[in-house]
């Protein structure tokens, strides 16, 4: 698998499939790459926890939650651990999240607090630190080493979370198209700048920061997406997608900040530039709507999600067939 350098628009527009996943049974709910190895976790619709060698294109690991379900996860910063949140019965025990080991399949922590489903989840890239926003209208902020949440927000809305890649800032989006940024030391003292998404008022179904910190990528429930400056607030750019009524979509940058790529309700994928507002490159997803689409942190290659989870990376070649699985 080739390194990330030089991404250019002529690169992303080679992107196509390398490997596809098929053994999933319902929907991939979502995805994480390691920040620093080569790994992918996948949590589904199926009660697994699937992790992938992204370098190989292999799957290493199956780890089924009857019990809990497997909904939204992010690693930690150790490979073989990962922080998931439970799909159902989290009324009956109130365990909203798990702190798993996937290398022996055991839950070293429960952490306890939200009333109703996780919709977001975000690992501080510099401590042990995690954030989630649930559909209880809270936002919590916890600790790996202990099971009670350090700090709630509580907002209006379906909270969504993120944060900066240097684990200072940290962004929630909330009802109305407000988007709140905290310091991470003192997001008790409430957030030191708010910006409105103008015009849209749709909830935030997604959020990320760019690699560098000037950019924050919103994905909307009426299915548009926006670039905006981090410090100003400003719309750089904005793209609309088609509607697809039962997913809920992401975007993603790539790691240089310069391009956005996102699914569209047509079973379509499309990349845009950032600075020139202009489109880069559609492909035919092969999978239907895709719902979950990650680029890698240090690679050529990004995934994308849908009931199938498909591996893209740089081909010079103009072929249109879908590469066999390789699942097994």
């Amino acid at each position: 698998m080739t390194s990330l350098t030089g991404l250019n628009e002529e690169i992303v527009r080679s992107m196509s499939i390398g490997a596809v996943f098929s053994d999933f049974v319902g929907k991939i709910n979502s995805l994480d790459f390691h920040r620093n190895a080569d790994l992918l976790v996948a949590a589904s619709e199926d009660d697994s926890v699937r992790l992938y060698d992204i370098a190989n294109a292999k799957l290493l690991k199956t780890t089924y939650h009857k019990k809990h379900g497997a909904d939204r996860i992010c690693f930690t910063h150790h490979p073989s651990s990962v922080i998931c949140s439970s799909s159902y019965n989290l009324d009956s025990t109130g365990e909203s999240m798990r702190y798993l080991s996937m290398y022996d399949n055991r839950c070293l922590r429960y952490f306890k607090g939200h009333k109703e489903r996780v919709v977001s989840l975000c690992m501080s890239p510099v401590n042990d630190s995690f954030m989630s926003g649930s559909l209880d209208h809270t936002v919590r902020i916890w600790d790996l080493r202990v099971n009670a949440c350090q700090g709630i927000l509580r907002l209006r809305g379906r909270p969504t979370v993120a944060y900066d890649q240097q684990g200072l800032v940290f962004v929630v989006a909330m009802e109305g198209g407000a988007i709140k940024l905290f310091d991470s030391r003192s997001y008790d003292k409430g957030p030191f700048d708010t910006f409105l998404v103008g015009g849209d008022t749709a909830e935030v179904s997604d959020i990320k920061f760019s690699n560098d910190g000037k950019s924050v990528l919103l994905t909307t429930t009426s299915h548009n997406v926006y670039v905006l400056d981090a410090y100003a607030g400003e719309k750089r750019c904005g793209f609309s997608l088609d509607p697809s009524p039962n997913t809920t979509m992401e975007a993603t940058f790539t790691p240089d900040g310069q391009y956005v790529l996102s699914g569209s309700g047509d079973g379509t994928l499309h990349a845009w530039g950032v600075y020139t507002a202009h489109k880069v490159a559609s492909w035919d997803s092969y999978i239907g709507v895709v719902s979950c689409l990650k680029w890698a942190p240090r690679r050529l290659m990004f995934a994308a999600a849908s009931t199938v989870l498909t591996f893209w990376i740089p081909d010079d070649s103009d072929s249109s067939t879908l590469p066999e699985h390789t699942s097994q």
